[in-house]
């Protein structure tokens, strides 16, 4: 029988461990099985969240669940341990450790199936789109009075979370970003304030686009329009500004964005760009009934 030990904070050997089953489960899937903000979370300890350490009878970490704050969930089981019974019994000590919502990145059936036995319904579907880099004939056409420059990190910190708070109003994940936050992503190999736009009118921070470069692959990483200037194509202005950077400065050949598919302005924005759908993560909900 699995032995699943809940800690708030993983030391040295556990971290290297659970590291190495989440390489070799992104290794074998293609994808991450944990989110960014979850990888950060290991090594940054965070209020509220629960690390879940599933061992089996010789002690060897076969499957690895964390639990956020929110009470949502990503699991992850080492490829050669799969097909056992593992993920059920982690996912079911994640529901005893407070989880309410999963993700099932790239939304596996294998995933989907475990979370409807479990009583979990479909809430969320978050797209991953892609398009070929570079983008030819880009017309980037900023709002009268908007200019351009670069992020600067220790003096542009503050103003920045505060437009992030203001354009994401609407979407806690992201308009909740704290200090910290921000503070960990800055600290990042892959940050390079060269890749962080914002957009400003006078003295005022007004819109940005932060992109990511990890390894060969380009993201949008985030893109923020002030409400003051909605519907005056900076946001459109801001995305084309990052691909051309992608494209033409960093000479990558493959750009990535994530965006919830009940957006669906985002979306056609987007697809006018030539993105198109690459895979989909699922978000479950534990079910009141």
């Amino acid at each position: 029988m699995d032995a699943v030990q809940v800690v708030e904070t993983v030391d040295g050997s556990e971290l290297a461990a659970i590291q190495l089953l989440l390489a070799t489960a992104e290794r074998s899937d293609g994808r991450t099985a944990v989110s960014e903000q979850g990888r950060l979370a290991l090594r940054n300890p965070r209020p509220g969240v629960r690390h879940l350490l599933q061992r089996d009878d010789d002690g060897e970490l076969v499957g690895y669940a964390q639990v956020d704050g929110s009470g949502t969930a990503e699991l992850a089981v080492a490829p050669a341990r799969r097909r056992r019974g593992h993920g059920r019994a982690l996912a079911q000590a994640a529901v005893a450790a407070g989880a309410t919502t999963a993700w099932a990145h790239g939304g596996h059936p294998g995933a989907r199936r475990l979370a409807e036995e479990l009583g979990f319904e479909l809430v969320r579907e978050l797209r991953q789109m892609r398009r070929p880099l570079p983008v030819e004939d880009l017309e980037i056409t900023l709002p009268e009075g908007v200019e351009l420059r670069s992020f600067r990190p220790g003096q542009d910190d503050g103003a920045w979370l505060a437009l992030n708070a203001a354009a994401f109003a609407h979407h806690p994940e992201q308009g909740g970003w704290t200090e910290q936050d921000l503070a960990e992503r800055l600290a990042e190999p892959w940050f390079d304030p060269a890749g962080f736009f914002l957009a400003t009118r006078g003295d005022e921070l007004v819109g940005f686009h932060w992109t990511k470069v990890e390894g060969d692959m380009g993201e949008v990483y985030v893109v923020g329009v002030s409400p003051s200037e909605q519907g005056n194509g900076l946001g459109r202005a801001l995305t084309s500004v990052g691909l051309r950077y992608l494209g033409r400065d960093r000479g990558l050949d493959t750009v990535l964005l994530y965006v919830d598919a009940d957006n669906p302005a985002a979306v056609r924005v987007y697809e006018k760009l030539g993105f198109t759908v690459y895979e989909v993560d699922l978000m479950y909900r534990l079910s009141s009934d």
